[in-house]
């Protein structure tokens, strides 16, 4: 596939029966997060809100959908019917997309982007030793 500039141009490269998922995809993260950037990296798809959320590509034979292991390990249960490895789910080509399942993920990595922001937001209004002097 040639390198797109942009998701749409990624979209309309990808073979005909990944197009089709690939804009569900799409469609899911956009709804779970409405306020993620949209993007392109590494050759792929991908969405920023407060960091990465997600990112996702078209392969020979499935399309896949990469988020963080932490948020991955945390849905095990949820993903037990789909092909996993540590930080991706992977979707034969020509099956539906599990759009809650993708939504569920997505929504976890905004929860846990959202934690870290306020967590780093927290360190740094602590007073330092020398400050507290």
């Amino acid at each position: 596939m040639p390198k797109a500039k942009s998701v749409a141009e990624y979209i309309a490269a990808a073979s005909p029966e990944a197009r089709p998922m690939l804009r569900q995809i799409r469609a899911a993260v956009r709804a779970a997060a409405p306020r993620a950037e949209e993007g392109m990296g590494y050759g792929m798809p991908y969405y920023n809100y407060l960091g990465r959320l997600v990112y996702f590509a078209a392969f020979r034979s499935h399309v896949s959908l990469f988020g963080s292991i932490r948020v991955v390990q945390a849905q095990a249960a949820t993903l037990k019917k789909y092909r996993t490895s540590k930080a991706t789910l992977q979707f034969p080509l020509g099956t539906r997309v599990p759009v809650t399942v993708v939504k569920k993920v997505v929504k976890a990595q905004v929860r846990a982007n959202e934690a870290a922001k306020a967590a780093k937001a927290a360190k740094a209004a602590k007073p330092t030793k020398a400050a507290r002097r």
